[in-house]
């Protein structure tokens, strides 16, 4: 959905270019959630394959302990199981969560889960909600022609670097996504027509109401581990319901968490993935390797993508002194915006570094198009341990992105002008 949010801006820099587009090109949402699911079905679907392939035996079942090596299973038909095993692994992730005092949020709204299934255009949407997922499908929305308002308690990507985030945001106010700073929902109810009215309080503490045609909750998720029947095992969880665990193994040697539920483990789909595979090459291959999250790469697929590894500015000042890193940055322009005349003021590069020595980079962070693409090359070296000296002395490809991170050389503590000019 956000690459097709990405090919309607493409059809309107296309003009630009000289192709001649006709003015009443319109997006068809069923159509496009009927691509999108017929794609995630195949995905599925193959995923079964490569299980029976492997003599894997799959079972559509709610699985509970009984007792730390036995759990039921209870088909859907009501025909139970009892399985036993050595060792037991617990990837159940997370949900999305909805609030539980707002009147009418639980019948009226709908969460990021509904919304890519979606049969109809969900019309004037309302996001609520700060965190990645509430940027993501706002960005979307918006690029698919749809109004969007996001209202926000707080600040938003927290535990990314708010620099960055900050950016995201202002990005997103340009193409016309309207937000509600500081403002919380105060109820939800359904009219005669179908629209949803939603009531809520500024920072003022102001009463608002508007009529939205859909109200989409991306407050957070929960982890799914309530209804497991941990209480029959020693499994210890911390307050917010996730698995406390070292490597991936619980307080019980044979039982292991991977993926969000385990608590210190980036909520990341393909971070479970790796934990997986190098769990299962400890358990059974003989290796000793164990997962790393500390120098993850992920990106936040806005309609300016956020690509980012390793820490963020707030946490490099609070693990080291303020005075020890050295911070080189730049703002760009990338080339495919030079023609079609689109804004880069948000475009904007940065490398967090040790200041002394070769200056290792802590921290590596770009707001740009493509930035998932270009934070994956270089979360390599970031794992491999880059010196900015390193990343200074490599000859960039002309004209990409990725360049101007080769290509930094200001520093915030110069005060000097980070735009980039020219070649």
């Amino acid at each position: 959905m956000h690459q097709a949010s990405l090919l309607g801006e493409a059809i309107e820099d296309s003009r630009h270019y000289g192709w001649k587009v006709p003015t009443d090109i319109n997006h068809s949402w069923e159509e496009m959630v009927e691509a999108v699911q017929n794609h995630v079905r195949s995905l599925n679907w193959g995923h079964r394959v490569q299980l029976k392939d492997k003599r894997v035996e799959y079972l559509n079942a709610k699985g509970t302990f009984v007792d730390e090596h036995t759990v039921k299973a209870v088909m859907r038909n009501g025909d139970e199981r009892t399985l036993t095993a050595g060792n037991i692994v617990l990837a159940t992730g997370m949900r999305p969560r909805y609030p539980t005092n707002v009147p009418g949020a639980v019948e009226h709204s709908m969460t990021s889960d509904d919304l890519f299934s979606l049969t109809k255009s969900p019309g004037k949407t309302l996001v609520i909600g700060g965190s990645y997922v509430a940027l993501e499908c706002a960005g979307f929305l918006k690029g698919l022609d749809l109004p969007v308002t996001v209202m926000v308690r707080s600040i938003c990507l927290r535990g990314f670097d708010q620099q960055m985030a900050g950016l995201v945001t202002g990005y997103m106010e340009d193409t016309g996504i309207e937000f509600l700073w500081q403002s919380t929902p105060k109820s939800l109810e359904r009219n005669n027509d179908g629209t949803i009215s939603v009531r809520w309080s500024d920072c003022r503490g102001h009463e608002e109401m508007d009529t939205f045609d859909t109200v989409l909750f991306a407050i957070g998720r929960d982890p799914q581990t309530t209804k497991l029947g941990l209480e029959n095992t020693s499994v210890k969880l911390h307050s917010n319901g996730k698995i406390l665990g070292r490597n991936e193994q619980s307080s019980v040697p044979h039982i292991y968490a991977i993926g969000d539920i385990l608590e210190g483990c980036n909520e990341l789909t393909p971070v479970a993935i790796k934990a997986g595979k190098l769990l299962a090459h400890r358990l059974f291959g003989g290796r000793s390797e164990v997962m790393d999250y500390e120098k993850v790469a992920t990106t936040v697929f806005t309609p300016l993508e956020y690509g980012t590894v390793g820490l963020s500015e707030e946490d490099a000042i609070q693990r080291y002194q303020e005075d020890d890193l050295e911070i080189y940055h730049a703002f760009y322009k990338p080339l495919e915006y030079s023609v079609a005349d689109r804004s880069s003021d948000q475009c904007y590069i940065k490398a967090i570094c040790l200041r002394e020595g070769e200056q290792r980079i802590l921290g590596l962070h770009i707001v740009g198009p493509n930035a998932g693409e270009i934070i994956q090359g270089f979360a390599v070296a970031i794992k491999c341990g880059v010196s900015y000296r390193q990343l200074a002395s490599t000859v960039g490809v002309h004209p990409t992105c990725a360049e101007e991170l080769v290509k930094l050389h200001i520093t915030k503590r110069s005060g000097l002008d980070p735009t980039v000019t020219g070649c």
